[in-house]
């Protein structure tokens, strides 16, 4: 069976090239030209991928993502968009989109990167069980909401996605280049400034004391490993 994209886009020459681009990597397609368009397409039927515009004449990307994860909705989102600064990729990830491109985009990338988020989505839900223990901390997949104990740990989408990564790789250690691809994305420049924040938001809600770190520890000129 086909794979299903959605491609949400107010202009009608993106709209056929990405057409054009998904049905050669042997893809369906359906088009939306407005936000609202999209989320009543989505209202009426399952996609693997969502191909999304930033811009659009109703509302933002932005805001359709928001909506979208708001109704549990879980369908990956690719952002496609002319504007390549890099708020909008940081912030289009922080929202809850998988992967963000810009215009103009080589159609034979797009196709892999589309086709690797596909494989990469429908390898983590089947592989992955109801909660993920490691330690005194789980994650609840069905209600996406950590725990230490019994107590639930209140996180930021950012956040959340650091602890997720901690937890499926207790003991990796991982450097700041590799934390920032894992969680704000691939083709962003690496912002130590911002990994130490978050590194230091996480630990304050997870440790019992932040400046003695027990789980998330710093490994000297390297990065950091969590221990549970």
């Amino acid at each position: 069976m086909a794979d299903k994209i959605l491609i949400v886009d107010d202009d009608p020459a993106i709209c056929k090239l990405l057409e054009k681009v998904m049905q050669s990597n042997e893809m369906e397609t359906m088009v939306a030209d407005s936000g609202a368009a999209a989320l009543r397409l989505l209202d009426k039927g399952a996609y693997d991928l969502i191909l999304l515009d930033v811009m659009l004449g109703d509302m933002e990307g932005f805001e359709v993502i928001k909506r979208l994860r708001a109704r549990g909705v879980k369908t990956p989102v690719m952002i496609v968009s002319g504007r390549s600064e890099d708020y909008d990729s940081l912030y289009g990830l922080s929202v809850g989109a998988d992967d963000y491109i810009t215009k103009p985009f080589r159609p034979v990338v797009l196709g892999a990167k589309v086709k690797a988020l596909i494989r990469r989505n429908r390898d983590m839900v089947l592989e992955k069980p109801e909660v993920l223990k490691c330690g005194p901390f789980s994650y609840d997949y069905s209600s996406m909401r950590f725990y230490k104990g019994e107590v639930e740990l209140a996180l930021s989408t950012r956040e959340a996605a650091l602890m997720l990564l901690f937890l499926l790789h207790p003991g990796q250690v991982y450097t700041k280049d590799m934390i920032y691809e894992q969680v704000w994305g691939t083709g962003v420049a690496v912002d130590d400034n911002a990994i130490m924040v978050y590194i230091n938001r996480l630990r304050g809600k997870v440790e019992d004391d932040r400046q003695k770190p027990a789980h998330i520890l710093t490994v000297r000129g390297l990065g950091y490993r969590f221990v549970p």
